[in-house]
């Protein structure tokens, strides 16, 4: 999500006054960083003119005051931002302020509810592989063509996971597989044994013992399946 947030705010650059951070558990941090960005001041003269740091209701205030006309906020991880952010941001938006949140799947929650949801395709091969080689350069890791190649798969179009499967590929962890885009087979290989069971009681109709014997091998090949697919293995992890 931050990749895609650094890409939306090179392009719209020159249009609007951009402002991006993401919330990290610190809400002070994360309005001090809007501010610096949007030029608006986080510091207070007092009556001694000595120069003190804005409070966080402070900067809320400060910061919505002096919201520059063309600002645009964009908010990379959203679903990390607190309660209290979320009704500033409403308030914001209600008093015409452009924001704009990116998450992995919509909350649907309080102002993401009233959000225009636009879903974005998935990064391609050739992005996913370009991210693996630049975590690849930053780590020193020299990767062959066919060694991404292998590693590719394990991260699917997810490119927070072809970094991880870079990072683990240094220090000699074998990668798994921790995405779910691939096709499960499983429903459709059930509707075929399903289907041929049916020419069991056909067969039993006609009197024809081949079909009945086919019909009922592919009718117990379907329940083996089924019963065998709820099989699952033990979900904790090391350290749980």
């Amino acid at each position: 999500m931050e990749d895609v947030a650094a890409g939306v705010a090179l392009e719209l650059a020159g249009e609007f006054s951009i402002a991006t951070t993401i919330y990290k558990g610190s809400g002070k941090k994360f309005f001090q960083q809007l501010a610096e960005q949007l030029d608006i001041s986080t510091e207070v003269e007092d009556d001694k003119g000595k120069v003190k740091q804005l409070t966080l209701d402070q900067l809320k205030e400060e910061i919505a005051l002096n919201l520059p006309t063309d600002a645009l906020l964009l908010l990379p991880e959203a679903k990390r931002l607190t309660t209290g952010i979320r009704f500033w941001l409403e308030d914001l938006i209600e008093a015409g302020c452009r924001v704009c949140c990116f998450a992995v799947a919509n909350p649907q929650r309080d102002i993401f509810i009233k959000m225009i949801e636009v879903e974005l395709e998935l990064p391609s091969d050739r992005a996913i592989r370009s991210a693996m080689q630049d975590e690849a350069a930053k780590l020193g890791l020299n990767l062959t063509a066919a060694r991404l190649s292998q590693l590719q798969p394990l991260a699917g179009r997810n490119p927070m996971l072809a970094r991880k499967v870079v990072r683990q590929e240094k220090l000699g962890i074998n990668p798994t597989v921790e995405h779910r885009q691939y096709l499960v087979m499983m429903p459709i290989l059930l509707t075929g044994l399903f289907a041929f069971a049916v020419i069991r009681y056909v067969g039993m109709g006609t009197g024809n013992k081949n079909w009945q014997i086919f019909g009922g091998v592919s009718l117990t090949l379907a329940m083996a399946a089924k019963q065998l697919g709820r099989v699952e293995g033990a979900k904790k992890r090391l350290g749980q």
